[in-house]
């Protein structure tokens, strides 16, 4: 038996990397929420964001419950835990060098790391036909929904799971469907007779076909052909045959068992680094061995924790010894459930209220966890995006009584010949993913001037702390930062560093423009159209998220938005003859546009209602949600527009172009931009007069 690494307190902290949103995790991430360990840095690397619940997934399935009901909201919880957030797929470790490989992170380090990442589908038979494998879970509601209607369905395996979305399914199809379930050579293979007995009844009751006694060998586009000869008619078959482990961990290292999940022991440490545990579907225990169920990776959790709480103070884990029967419940879609313990069965209407309140009750443990961390924070929480922009008006003010105030376009971030400066502190716990956010916020001055980036320098701060999570992430940020610059054509030529209350990223950025090509603030005509080529709302959406009030779709959606580039986008409006253009940023978009009118003498009609939006900006600014940004820029708009919605005021950061055109140019030139995947939308149209914006 290997040796056990740092037998001792940590001195100067630890690094915790937690690989999966899995069962296990969720309630250890709980677990440090309520009572967090001091030193303990924790980063969650985590493909889905909103994981479903496996208990509720046939609930889901049968049109019982909403998506929302089934998800765990994993940035909430993170932020609950003071857990750092990287959305990201591992693909690979090296276990020598403790390091996690990414998909799209670069390695992440480790001193323990825990890996729970549940299993992946089985092969699917050869054909044609229509199969769809229930793993991942978390998207099968999604590829069912797209895969139907169907008249003639069946669900391939016999387990728990195979039974119950049975059930589901021909809840969900109604009784003029065929739907037949397919277990194999064995129905329910870990469970007694009795078992049996009442599940067939239970199906026969509810006129799902029994076919058992040969696996599905070949999957045609009408038809499952059975490995006996059999033909069973099918539009539409659930692949549900048990679990397979995941293929890049034969390529780590690790002891694994047989089929090729990780061996671990009853600490669930691995058997060949114990510096790696593992738990859930994915963890195979040696001493104590288990078929595949959510109810095991749900107990595992505080388990977890403890053994994170041993070792942080200096002490061996505990052993865990997990239940030699684990309880099942079936649910029949129709109120009434089976419940299987080893050799016992019943079933009833009990049974199913019983099934309901267990896994309401797990769901609502997560959505009840405060919102923030239990850490305090100060008072209100400051806008993160654009570096917390000072207000329009003070900016105004003092670069007016330095004489900086005059002259064809506004002073502020950007300069001519191309020049721009911004800096963010950071508003997602991901550096890598900050680092290119924070890098494409400070190249839209330069592509919104029309011009190319050259080169930048970088002005980083840093939190104390340990030296190796320093380096870390100063590597991590600027990394991000140097793929979003060499993609758009300029280099990192250096910087500044220090530390400071929290990590923040400025860039000052250099670019070029021919005089012939380059766009200003000013220039606008009467008779332009506007064009807006990003949805609004980041400003709303990271202050929610702030509060844990984000739901992982709207972050998502925020997040990817921040990181579409600009430069096609700026080329395309230069080419189709845009006569100004500006970066959307801090101010909101009526700050902007009225830095545009002011600096072109011209009026404008703006329709709100055309103005595009990213997902979940009208719930949270309907919530009360708004930037700290939010009063000031509507004061600096207050002598051009009367009660402007909120979200026209709503700070942005890595924001869209916002563009004259004129009215021949609009229609190809947004076929180029939707091209190259902007959300781009003509917004409204310049007019003649003084500064001044009507709204429509």
């Amino acid at each position: 038996m290997p040796r056990d690494p740092d037998p001792r307190p940590p001195a100067e902290g630890r690094e915790l990397l937690l690989v999966g949103g899995g069962h296990a995790h969720l309630g250890l991430l709980r677990s440090l929420a309520m009572r967090p360990v001091p030193g303990l840095r924790v980063t969650l690397v985590a493909d889905e964001l909103a994981p479903v619940y496996s208990g509720m997934l046939p609930g889901l399935v049968a049109g019982l419950y909403a998506p929302e009901e089934c998800r765990v909201e994993v940035p909430r919880l993170a932020l609950a835990a003071g857990a750092r957030l990287v959305h990201d797929r591992a693909t690979g470790l090296r276990p020598a060098a403790r390091r996690l490989l990414c998909a799209r992170h670069p390695p992440l380090r480790y001193d323990w790391l825990s890996i729970d990442i549940g299993s992946v589908a089985r092969p699917l038979p050869p054909g044609e036909g229509h199969i769809l494998p229930v793993r991942p879970i978390g998207s099968l509601e999604a590829r069912l929904a797209a895969a139907l209607p169907a008249s003639r369905a069946a669900v391939v395996g016999g387990g728990a799971a195979g039974v119950e979305l049975a059930f589901s399914l021909r809840h969900r199809l109604g009784p003029g469907a065929e739907v037949a379930l397919l277990p194999g050579p064995r129905l329910l293979p870990h469970a007694g007779w009795l078992a049996g007995w009442i599940v067939r009844r239970a199906l026969a009751r509810r006129r799902i076909a029994l076919v058992e006694g040969a696996p599905v060998a070949e999957a045609g586009p009408d038809a499952l052909l059975l490995a006996d000869g059999r033909r069973i008619p099918c539009d539409l078959a659930l692949w549900t045959t048990g679990a397979a482990a995941p293929a890049w961990l034969r390529e780590t290292g690790l002891a694994l068992d047989p089929q090729g999940f990780i061996a671990v022991d009853e600490t669930l440490r691995s058997l060949s680094h114990r510096e790696v545990f593992a738990a859930g579907d994915v963890a195979a225990m040696q001493a104590h061995p288990r078929e595949k169920a959510g109810v095991h990776a749900v107990r595992q959790g505080p388990a977890l924790a403890d053994a994170i709480r041993r070792l942080m103070a200096g002490k061996a884990p505990r052993a865990y010894r997990p239940q030699r029967h684990a309880l099942a419940l079936i649910g029949t879609a129709d109120g009434e459930a089976i419940a299987l313990r080893g050799r016992l069965a019943l079933a009833g209407r009990w049974a199913w209220r019983w099934k309901q309140r267990i896994d309401r009750d797990w769901v609502a443990r997560f959505a009840a966890m405060p919102a923030t961390p239990l850490t305090p924070m100060p008072a209100p929480m400051r806008c993160t995006g654009c570096d917390g922009k000072l207000a329009a008006p003070v900016l105004a003010a003092a670069l007016h009584r330095l004489g900086l105030a005059d002259g064809p376009d506004p002073p502020g971030d950007a300069a001519l010949p191309p020049q721009s400066v911004d800096r963010l502190r950071a508003f997602v716990t991901d550096m890598h993913l900050f680092g290119r956010i924070a890098a494409n916020h400070a190249l839209g001055d330069i592509h919104a001037m029309g011009g190319r980036p050259l080169s930048a320098l970088a002005l980083v701060t840093l939190p104390h702390g340990p030296a190796p999570w320093q380096e870390e992430d100063l590597y991590a940020m600027l990394l991000g930062a140097q793929e979003v610059l060499e993609a758009a054509g300029a280099r990192l030529l250096g910087g500044h560093g220090g530390e400071g209350a929290e990590p923040a990223l400025g860039l000052a950025v250099t670019g070029v423009a021919g005089p012939a090509r380059l766009l200003r603030k000013g220039g606008l005509r009467p008779g332009d159209r506007l064009v807006l080529t990003k949805p609004l709302g980041t400003g709303a959406i990271l202050a929610a998220a702030m509060r844990g009030e984000a739901r992982a779709e709207w972050l998502e959606a925020a997040l990817a938005a921040m990181q579409q580039p600009g430069g096609p986008v700026g080329a395309a409006l230069a080419a189709h003859g845009a006569s100004a253009c500006t970066h959307v940023a801090g101010f909101g978009l009526l700050g902007h546009l009225a830095e545009m009118l002011r600096a072109s003498g011209c009026a404008a009609w703006l329709d709100a209602a055309a103005v595009p939006l990213l997902p979940g900006t009208r719930e949270a600014l309907s919530g009360g949600i708004r930037s700290t940004l939010h009063e000031t820029n509507e004061a600096a708009v207050a002598g051009l527009v009367g009660s402007p919605p909120a979200v026209l005021l709503d700070p942005q950061t890595a924001g869209g172009l916002l563009a004259g055109l004129p009215e021949g140019a609009v229609a190809p030139c947004l076929v180029e931009l939707h091209r190259l995947g902007a959300a781009a939308a003509p917004i409204g149209t310049v007019k003649a007069g003084p500064p001044a914006i009507r709204l429509g």
